[in-house]
């Protein structure tokens, strides 16, 4: 499986773990999905740890809270034609690569990224996540041991 470089606005193919499900002992999550790497940083022994932010259709109770993704850049990154939201509210954070990337569906090569989000809509989501995460609105599952 071809590992890309982890960059901010990079969609991934991921076993994304909920709060919920965390909380309930779960270790893996229930399904895999596209999710958008937040923030990428390596720490001081050359580790990379990913902080990423799942997709889904299910429409936000609270606007603030997720980002649509717009049709033109769900078709460019070769996911389905419904209407997806990256929820701002939960994230996983872990050491790259991790054992929850999964090959993107139909992907000959088996590659665990769609593509990248445009730059404008990586900076909405990121502005829209420290609005969030400023009024303590985020939960983060460390998937990290």
């Amino acid at each position: 499986m071809p590992l890309p470089k982890p960059v901010p606005g990079l969609v991934i193919r991921y076993s994304f773990l909920w709060n919920h499900e965390a909380k309930a002992g779960n270790e893996d999550g229930s399904k895999d999905r596209p999710c958008a790497v937040l923030l990428a940083t390596t720490i001081k022994d050359g580790e990379q740890i990913v902080t990423v932010l799942p997709v889904t259709h299910t429409p936000p109770a609270d606007e603030r809270l997720a980002v649509e993704i717009p049709a033109g850049t769900k078709t460019r990154l070769g996911l389905d034609d419904a209407r997806s939201w990256i929820v701002l509210s939960e994230a996983n954070r872990f050491q790259w690569p991790g054992p929850d990337l999964r090959p993107v569906p139909g992907d000959k090569e088996a590659n665990v990224a769609y593509g990248l989000l445009p730059a404008g809509l990586y900076d909405l989501i990121r502005t829209k996540w420290l609005a969030a995460f400023d009024a303590r609105r985020v939960g983060q599952v460390d998937r990290t041991s």
